[in-house]
Parts: structure tokens; sequence; C-alpha cells
């Protein structure tokens, strides 16, 4: 059905910074901030809004920090001056507001979309994308802009970039503040999250060949069977070529098809548990009385991982927040909408609903990644999807399989995969994680700290499965191990469980390691005692030094290398200068192996000087063990 109202004017003719499309009320009130001039057009976010007059500010100068030329923006039924917020926007030259006058039996959403379908502004961009209030765009190409974003993305030939959502949580956050809602959550899922998985588009939009949708455009039926689906070339977040399907159907990221390497959308559903509060009794854009309920807040309150890519918008956005303020208007509709949050926040309070609202919430915060269910549960049809899919998709799509599958797979050496975050691991904040059982030792799949590749294995119980099988069979009778570079303490914690022969030492110097190394070993029953110790030594600013002197001190018989520190240079220095004693056994695995494994035949060549023989039979992709050749018998005639 095409809506029949809320079609604005064409307007006057453009002029020197007026946009194309621009209704008779843009730009009538003279203002010193001026709408970004993009080098690639007319840059078009089209988005919807119901009482989001707390946030309206912050939302505007954050997209027009990251560089949209215009934003056109759709309102129904509010009832906090978010509406008149956004009038004062469009006079001032920042914004175009326009009604949503819903038709009897269509959802807000898509009336606005039709509306938006027919409007000029829209009409005549360069550029469109369709998002919502509560989602920000989170660029990390080039300069954090969309200047650079698009410059990249017409590189390459394409006309669209498919940006996949990041879900953000509450981190933990109960009470309102007034506080900017991109600095306040900076606690999201991880990447390989596919529940969070849906998209939104940016595309070179033409009214004739498109038909705006809420996630992705669609293409007009008549254009399915001429040259135009060649034409079309979409990027995911990454910058990798979106696959054929795409151009006709689908909503969310696939695991081929994800990435967040370039650009992300910020995905807030549920802010603060006061926010929260004061949108459940407000209803939503979609008119769906159910979907602010415990449920939804377990799906969208996901706190794993810190990414606080967004703080590089910081001092811009709130210079452009300082600017807009300075507007009469426009300071004294922010603060009134604040002001009736904050006076509804405060009746809430005083409820007993709120209160079970807040109980309800924080077991809902509780639930683990692994056990969140989306709602409603649909199996994929698959079809039912052939069943609509038209004969063009078809073909289309058993084309690029076969190419996909004609495709030669060129030979990949093989690297070790790494088990542990790189960079700084914060584990300040709280996190719920569900906790696994490894060989005889437990592991959280805390995504802070493993990557996502070793998660998948904590939860199947095959954690670094080729070491914690092979390392207890190989390491000699009676031995004094010394692993430098303990990380989580899990191949040790393991030997000692069932080597009680063993004396281990176990030395790491990543603070957050280390405190997750007590956490592994308090799950685990594994207590520290004389023959499971935990070294304050460290590496310090001579990790060569270091690493002598706790040699020295330890004497071991089994010497395990495992941290990063200790590369292939520095290996060259340490190892000739071994106390004697030497050790019987070294090994080299872990984050040293991950990150060196190239240059590792350098460090085999000394070991082999100094007297050192491969052995012990682990995949090298796994660990490197050597063993030091006993001295030979000047009366043994062999």
């Amino acid at each position: 059905m095409k809506a029949k109202q809320g079609k604005q004017p064409e307007g006057i003719a453009p002029l020197d910074g007026r946009p194309k499309g621009a209704g008779a009320h843009w730009g009538t009130v003279d203002f010193p901030l001026k709408r970004h001039h993009s080098p690639h057009g007319q840059v078009t976010a089209v988005s919807m809004m119901k009482d989001e007059g707390a946030y309206v500010i912050e939302w505007v100068a954050h997209h027009l920090v990251v560089g949209f030329s215009d934003l056109v923006v759709y309102t129904n039924d509010c009832s906090d001056g978010t509406d008149d917020m956004l009038v004062r926007l469009e006079e001032l030259g920042l914004c175009h507001h326009r009604r949503n006058d819903i038709p009897e039996g269509i959802r807000p959403q898509p009336s606005a979309l039709n509306y938006a379908q027919e409007e000029p502004v829209v009409q005549q961009s360069d550029w469109v994308m369709v998002f919502d209030a509560d989602e920000f765009l989170s660029i990390r190409y080039g300069d954090g802009t969309l200047d650079d974003l698009l410059a990249a993305t017409k590189a390459q030939g394409a006309n669209g970039i498919v940006v996949t959502w990041r879900i953000f949580g509450s981190g933990g956050v109960v009470d309102w503040s007034r506080a900017p809602v991109t600095e306040q959550y900076l606690w999201a899922a991880p990447q390989t999250w596919n529940k969070g998985w849906g998209v939104k588009t940016l595309f070179t939009f033409s009214a004739d060949k498109w038909k705006l949708g809420i996630h992705r455009p669609k293409m007009k039926t008549k254009w399915h069977e001429t040259d135009f689906p060649d034409q079309v070339k979409w990027l995911n977040g990454s910058g990798r070529e979106m696959e054929d399907y795409f151009k006709f159907r689908g909503w969310r990221s696939i695991t081929r098809t994800v990435g967040y390497d370039w650009v992300q959308l910020n995905h807030y559903a549920v802010k603060s548990v006061d926010s929260y509060a004061i949108r459940k009794m407000r209803g939503n854009v979609n008119n769906k009385a159910d979907k602010y309920n415990s449920d939804y807040w377990s799906l969208q309150d996901r706190n794993e991982v810190r990414d606080d890519t967004m703080l590089r918008y910081t001092n811009l956005r709130n210079d452009i927040i300082a600017q807009l303020l300075q507007d009469p208007v426009l300071n004294r509709l922010h603060h009134a909408a604040i002001a009736r949050a904050e006076g509804r926040l405060a009746g809430l309070r005083q409820t007993e609903a709120y209160h079970e609202l807040v109980a309800d919430l924080a077991k809902a915060s509780a639930v683990p990644i692994t056990q969140i269910v989306a709602k409603p549960p649909q199996a994929r049809d698959k079809e039912k999807i052939a069943a609509l899919m038209s004969d063009v998709e078809k073909r289309r799509g058993a084309k690029a399989k076969a190419d996909r599958q004609a495709i030669p797979k060129d030979p990949v050496e093989a690297v070790p995969m790494g088990s542990y975050q790189s960079g700084v691991v914060n584990l300040s904040q709280d996190a719920t994680v569900e906790i696994y059982q490894n060989h005889s030792m437990k592991l959280p799949a805390d995504p802070r700290v493993f990557t996502d590749s070793a998660l998948p294995l904590i939860q199947s119980g095959k954690f670094e499965r080729g070491l914690a099988r092979r390392m207890p069979q190989v390491l000699t009778e009676h031995a004094k191990v010394l692993e430098i570079g303990s990380a989580a303490g899990f191949l040790s914690g393991h030997c000692a469980n069932i080597r009680p022969d063993l004396t281990f030492n176990l030395q790491e110097d990543n603070p957050a390691l280390r405190q997750m190394l007590g956490v592994v070993c308090a799950l685990s029953n594994r207590a520290f005692n004389d023959r499971f110790i935990l070294m304050d030594q460290t590496l310090g600013h001579d990790p060569a030094a270091g690493a002598l002197a706790m040699i020295a001190s330890v004497q071991p018989d089994a010497l395990l290398l495992s941290d990063p520190r200790l590369d292939p240079d520095l290996l060259q220095k340490l190892l000739p200068m071994l106390p004697v004693p030497a050790p019987t056994q070294v090994f080299l695995y872990g984050r040293l192996l991950e990150q060196h494994h190239q240059r590792l035949p350098e460090v085999e060549a000394l070991l082999g000087a100094l007297g050192y023989v491969p052995d012990y039979g682990f995949d090298a992709n796994i660990a490197r063990g050597f063993r030091l050749k006993p001295p030979a018998d000047p009366d043994d005639p062999s």
C-alpha cells in the first residue's frame, strides 16, 4: 500500500548549501553550524523516532560528525517534544523533519519508509541508509568518516556497503544518566555472536529501481531479468564483496559475509535499566506491546567484549552538541525533554512494577550468551525460501555456488591458532560467562580473554587438546618444570593434576591473564602448594635477563616457553646462556609459537648447535619440543 499522506513539497530549487529536495522550512533560521558538504554528493540517513527527546541531540551531532550531509527523520505520536526538536533542527538547516501519519493497518516503521520512498530529499540523494534512533554508525576505516569510507567503497567499483549490527549492552549501568550514550555503554557482544548479525545498508539509491526497506532495499522485480543486478556491487563491513544472493534477499550477515574491520552499526537497544524502564512504559516504534520484556533484555544486554571505538568521535561530537545548544529554542526543548524523562522516572521508581522490573532484568542479565534464544525462534525453511525466490535468483544462486566450488583451493601454510586475545585484556568489568570442563581443568568461556577460535573449543571441552593430551606423557619423571608465560594456567594445571610426581613453577607477566590464572585454578580446585607454585618474578624491562634469573633460581629439568616477548632475537641471546646443568627438555608453544612461528627455524638451528634435538611428536602448529642429547662417552666406540 502506497502512503498518500505525509509527502513533502518539492520546495524551491537548490541554492548553494541547500539540499536537493529540501522543504520550505529548511534553513529559515540563520545558524553558524552548517550541514556537511560531502565529496560524494548528498549522503542521507533516514530514521524514525518516537519520544527520543533525551537522545536526539547526541544522535544528530554524532551523525553530523560521521559525515552524513542530510538526516531525514519521521516522527509519530511524540509526547516529549522530539518532533518539536526536529522541526527546529530543520529550521536551523541541519535536519529534515517529516510527520509519519500512519494509515490504518500499517505499522509505524513501514509507514515511514513508504513516505521516504516518495520524499524528494531521499529521491535526490546519492547515498541512502535507513537506521533507527538507537543505532549509531561507527567507522573504523580511515579518519572515521563517511568521506573516507565511501571513497574506499567507490575505489572498488562498489555502490553499497552492508553494515552489520554490533549489540551493545547496559554494561551493568542501572541508574539514569545524562552522559552520552556512546560513552556510557562500551561493552558489546563478541563479533562472532551471530544472533547479533542483523544489517543495515548504505547504498546508491534510485527510487525507480529500489524499494526502501528496514535492513536493506528490495530490488524491484522489473529489473531482475535485466543487466541491472550485474551493476550492483555491495561490500561487507570489512570491504569484501558481498555474495550475489544478497542483491535479492536477506537481512542478516552469515559467516561468509560478516565483517567489522571497516564499519559497524552500534545498536544500543537497552541502555541502562532506568532508560529501559522509561522506554518499556512508552511503547515502541512498531507498536509491539510485549517487546520490552526480560527475554528481549537478555538478548540485547550483551557485555562480553569491550569496544570503545566510538570514543574517537568524542571531542568533535561534544563540540557540535555545544554549538547546537547555543540555539535558545533547541536548548529549551532539549532540557525540557530530559526533565520530562527524569520526572517520569521519578514516578516509576515509586511503583512496585519498577522494582519488579529491576529484579527481573538482573536475572535476565545473568543468562549466559550461549543460552540466549532469539524470540521468536524460527527455523530456516529452505523450501519456503525457494518458493519465494524468482527464477533469476535461483539461477544466479546456483551459478554462484558452482563458481565457489570450482575455484581450486590454493595451498595455505598452516599456522598456529591463537588461544588468547592479543593486546590489553581488561577484566575490570564483571561478565557473566559459562564454565566448561576441559580435560582435568574448568575454563570460563570468557571472550575478553579467549579468542573467537578458542571459545568453541572451550565449550566443547577441547581447548588446547593436543597439548593437554601429549605434554603429560612426555615430561620426564619427577621433573621440575618452569613455565614462562603460563597465560590462564591451563596446561600446567592440567599436567599437575594427572602427574603428581612433577613440580611446576608458573610465571605470567600479563596482569589480566595472571588474574584469570587464579580464577581458572580456583574453579578447577587446583591449589597452589610446594609443587604448584605461582612465581612473583617478572621478565621486566630486560626479558632475557629476567628469564635467566628465573631459570637460575628454579634450575628446571623442563623449560616451557610461551611468553610472546621471548622472540627469536631474544632467544638467540638467552639460550646460549642457559646455566649448567641446562634443562633436558625445552618446549616452544602458545603465544610465542603463534606470534613468531615463521622465524622459529632460526631458534631450532640454535638449539641444535647447543645439543638439542627435536622430539616428542607434537604437531608443529601446537608445540616444538626438544631433548638435550647426553654428552658423548669417550669410551664408547660408537
